[in-house]
Formats: structure tokens, sequence, C-alpha cells
């Protein structure tokens, strides 16, 4: 493999404080990368270094001179009077980039609702950056290196994307992701590096293999991060018990996860928490009778819509960006009103809105006295006090960090410290719009730990799908025409109805004979793929018996010579069938998720 660009001995200082001491690593075509690590690590510096937009203190970065290299930052410049077409297809005309269909699918997917010949400086934040996306994915470059290339994106066209860049990484594009969407992480790298005090730890694999190799390490190393060690096997336990396609990606070995996880209970007591809620709660909390909600331009949001939403409920809801998602959150908060309609709160909620605006902090405030000014101690659902020292250290404020000044935090220190306070609240209810914007994994599983033993009714806004899944237990959609409907299949079940939809519009009807075979066929191959994995599963435990039966016969006849060869023959056998047996569930799993 050719290689694109190396970084040796590379360190680089802001200060006092050393972002990366010493560092060496590379990539190679085909490679895909994704860059993991808490806020202010160093992940965007790294790219940056590797890019070439700044330069390390000591040490150097060699980057291959003749391979092309596409760089996607967090902000967009853009050149006074650009139009949409200048910056992302360099002005060609339609027939040029609409006959090839790789473009087309780009154009179609990230720019489908915007006029090309718009000037970009009239687009939104979120418009924008879809613009800047396409640019670097139309170029044809050899290296990708994307920065939140997620951001603004919904989750239909992040599924989209993910699939994109497999068929690039297939050609031998290689890419260096940085991302707090660990869905997309596991749905696209095949190596991982984690930036952590100055240094970078590379993995093989995506991001379930990675929390598997860290938990391990973390294990191995008996550290002293017991909290962090806790919240990792947890999270291995949730994607190990979770579907198959969701940890088929990796190929680490089925057994060395679950000796990890054997003795982890599940994420959530569900019963218990509903129990819980209830005692808080009473029957009632949100009931929505025949309620209507339009926007000035006639658009309709909410359409007769009857929701009765219980005590303990998680719920989390997903809809292309426009689909009134925001708006339903606030019409249940109670800061809109239904047009038409009857929607009716329980008497005991204590609510708690995380809004994707960071309006209610007080920016001169210091961190410490903005958490203190609400609450010194709180009492989690598991009983245990906790002060508002414990929970800023929890969410990443220790330090010099507990006297800077609200004003002075970074986006995702900002959206830590709002959530923390509504934590202190003690709210009953919770209603989270895109709670997981600019917030880093680690601070992700430490949320997600809290809101695995928090009592109450739980409505979450997310375009991110792992956190989606990983705190809530059902999920509903809003497609756009005013309708809100229960998702029995989740995430996969909303973006086939989207694909259908899609499908039909293009055509001006409803799918044709064709389209209908070509899926009532995925669908037999899917339910047969099924089939064999449960085989395959129920093979291998009554093969794990065996072997087990197979030891305690071997250290039985310890004196008969000639039954310990033909049973330690016998064993062999059984360790190679395993392994067969292991291949063919990992096949079967990976074609469940395609």
């Amino acid at each position: 493999m050719a290689n694109l660009v190396n970084a040796e001995r590379v360190s680089l200082a802001f200060g006092t404080r050393t972002i990366l001491d010493g560092v060496s690593l590379g990539l190679d075509n085909g490679d895909v990368v994704g860059v993991v690590g808490r806020n202010g690590d160093g992940k965007t510096t790294l790219l940056e270094l590797l890019v070439g937009t700044r330069r390390p203190d000591s040490g150097q970065v060699v980057r291959n001179r003749v391979a092309s290299i596409g760089y996607l930052g967090q902000t967009e410049d853009f050149a006074v009077g650009a139009s949409v077409r200048d910056v992302a297809i360099q002005g060609r005309a339609d027939h040029v980039w609409a006959a090839d269909a790789a473009k087309r699918a780009v154009v179609t997917n990230l720019l489908g609702t915007l006029d090309l010949a718009q000037p970009v400086a009239e687009l939104s934040g979120g418009e924008r950056r879809r613009v800047s996306l396409a640019a670097v994915l139309l170029a044809g470059h050899d290296l990708l290196v994307l920065d939140e290339p997620t951001n603004h994106l919904d989750v239909e066209v992040v599924a989209w994307l993910a699939g994109h860049l497999n068929l690039l990484q297939s050609a031998g594009t290689a890419m260096l992701v940085v991302s707090h969407d660990r869905w997309f992480l596991d749905a696209v790298c095949n190596r991982v590096w984690e930036v952590h005090d100055g240094v970078v730890d590379a993995y093989d694999g995506g991001y379930a293999a990675y929390v598997l190799a860290r938990a391990e390490r973390v294990r191995q190393a008996a550290t002293n991060e017991s909290r962090r060690q806790n919240l990792l096997r947890k999270e291995l336990a949730w994607l190990r018990r979770g579907p198959p396609a969701r940890t088929s990606k990796p190929k680490f070995r089925i057994d060395a996860a679950n000796v990890l996880i054997e003795d982890e209970p599940p994420a959530r007591d569900t019963l218990r928490l509903r129990d819980f809620a209830t005692a808080r709660l009473g029957k009632d909390v949100f009931d929505l009778h025949q309620v209507n909600y339009e926007l000035p331009d006639g658009r309709t949001l909410v359409d007769h819509l009857d929701w009765s939403i219980g005590p303990g409920d998680r719920i989390g809801l997903v809809g292309v960006n426009g689909s009134g998602k925001t708006t339903l959150l606030r019409l249940l908060s109670g800061d809109l009103a239904p047009q038409r309609g009857r929607l009716k709160q329980g008497k005991t909620l204590r609510l708690g809105h995380l809004s994707q605006a960071v309006t209610e902090l007080d920016d001169s405030e210091q961190v410490l006295e903005s958490v203190q000014s609400l609450q010194r101690a709180t009492r989690l659902a598991t009983g245990r006090d906790i002060t508002s020292t414990n929970l800023l250290e929890d969410f990443g404020f220790t330090g010099q960090k507990l006297v800077t000044r609200i004003g002075e935090l970074s986006g995702g220190e900002r959206r830590r410290l709002q959530f923390l306070r509504l934590l202190l609240s003690e709210p009953n209810v919770l209603l989270l719009d895109e709670p997981t914007n600019d917030l880093d994994i680690d601070t992700l599983t430490v949320i997600e730990d809290y809101l695995d033993t928090w009592p109450g009714t739980l409505i979450v806004v997310s375009h991110d799908r792992y956190f989606l899944e990983r705190t809530c237990d059902v999920q509903y959609a809003l497609l756009g025409d005013g309708s809100c409907v229960l998702l029995p299949g989740g995430v996969e079940e909303y973006l086939e109805r989207r694909r259908t939809r899609a499908d039909a519009k293009s055509r001006g009807a409803g799918p044709s004979g064709a389209a209908r075979t070509t899926s009532a066929a995925d669908a037999a191959r899917h339910r047969q793929a099924r089939k064999d994995l449960a085989r395959v599963e129920s093979q291998l435990a009554k093969l794990a018996t065996r072997m087990e039966g197979l030891h305690t016969a071997l250290a039985a006849g310890s004196a008969d010579y000639a039954k310990l060869v033909s049973l330690g023959a016998e064993l062999e056998e059984a360790v190679a069938r395993q392994g067969e047996l292991e291949g063919e569930w990992l096949e079967l799993a990976e074609r469940l998720g395609e």
C-alpha cells in the first residue's frame, strides 16, 4: 500500500499545555481511521498537522507529493459571491456531473433541497456545512480528512454517507475522520486512533472493537480509573447484547467479549425504573388528543396527533430536518400551544428541557458558582447522594476549569454544563433536543450512565443513532406530513420507510412490480440469514458444552495414556469446528448488517 501521510515524533504545545508529545503515525491507501478523544485533547489539531494547515513545534509531517488531500474543517471559508454550484461542483453544468452516478448521488443526498445558483452567503450554517462536505466528496481526493462530517446531517443522510464512504474505501480512498457519532464510526472505520494526554493510541477495527480493546487494556493495566472502566464494560455489554449487526463489523472473537462482560448486568433495570417513575409521576405524564400545529407557510408539522406518554417511557424521535421534532418537544414543554386539539400534562411533572440553544447560562459566572447556586447535592435514583463537585468531576470539570468563566468555555464544555445543571434540578421528565451536539464520546458515556439509573419519562430528539438506541426503549418517527408513527424495527425501519417513499415518489406512483419483487427477495434472504444465524448459535452452544465435557474427561483420565490421546484428538477437532462456526457466524452477522 502507498503511504499518503506520515508523522514522525511530532510535538505541539499551546502555552504550557502539551497537546501532542512525540507522536508518530501514518496513513496508507484504503485506511479509514476514526479519531476519538475528549474535547480539547487535540483531535482537530492532529488533523491540521497532517494536512499542513498547522506546523508542529518539533518533528516532521511528510505527505506524498502526488497524493491529493481533501480537508473538511469545522468552519467554512467561501469566496465572496460564490454560489452553491461554484463551491460544490466547481461551476460545472448539470449534464457534466449528472452523468456520473456517484457524483449524482452526492448532489442528490447533500444538496437536493438547495438551489445550485443560490449564493452560499445566504445559506444557514447546516446548509453551508453540507455544501462543504459535497465539495470535498466530489473532488476525487486520495485522502479525505473529515472533521465532524455528520454535524447537521439527519439520520437518513448519515446512513447514506456511511455507505458512500464505504464505496470510496473499497476503491482505495483513505480517510481520517473525527466524529462523536459512534454508529457512524463503527459503520465506516477499520482503525481507531484515541488522542489523550499528548499521545495517540491505535486500535484495529471500528468503534465496537475499540471499546473491547480499550476495556481490556484498562483491565490489564489495573488502573485506578474504576469509574471509566465500569462505563466501558457497561457499554461493551450493551454492544454485545444488541442486534448482531451492531458488533459484526469489527472481527473480534465472540468469547473474548463474553468473558469481559459475563458479570456485567444489563444497562438498565427497566421494571425497577418504571416503578420508580410511577411513584414520582403517577399514571399520567402527557396526553395528546387531536393535536395540530401548522407553520405560517401552511406546512403541517403535527396533524391530529393522539398520543399517551406514560411514566418511565423512554422515547426516541427521528425525522428529517424540518419535520417538526423540536416543535413537538416545545409543545410538550408548554413553550408552544396546540393550534387545535388538547394537550394535558400530569399534575406532578417537574420538567427538564435541554434545548439546542445554550441560552440559560450566565457567561459572567464561574463554573462552580453556576452549579452551586442551583443545588450543592442531589440524590440519584439508586439512593446515592452526590455532590455538585462530584458531578462536575464526572463531567470533566476539574482544577482550573472550576473557576473558569462560562463565557470562556468551548461549545462542548457549555453543553456539558447545561446538562449537568439540568440533572441537579432533579426533573422527573426530561426532554432532550440534540443532546449529543458538541460532546465527546467519553462525556456521552457518562451521560448514558446517569440516564441508565434515572427514573422518569425520557424523550430524546437526536440524529445520533447510537445514542438513541443506547438510551431509549422505543423510537417514533415524524415523517414530515404531520404524522408521528411507532417504529417497532427502530431506526432501520425508519430508513426503510424513507427509501420506500423516495422510490414511490421517483416513479410517480407506488413501487413497481420489479421493485416489489426485489424487496421480497431481500426480505427472504434476510429471514434465511436470521435462521442460519440461530442455527449456528445453537451449534456453538452445543459445541461449548461438548468441549467442557472433554476438558473434564481429560482431567479425570490423566492415568490412561491411550484415552488421553483419543480425547485430545477429539478436543482438537472440536476447537477447529468452533473456529469454523465463529467465522460463519461473523459472515451471517455481516450479511444482516448490510
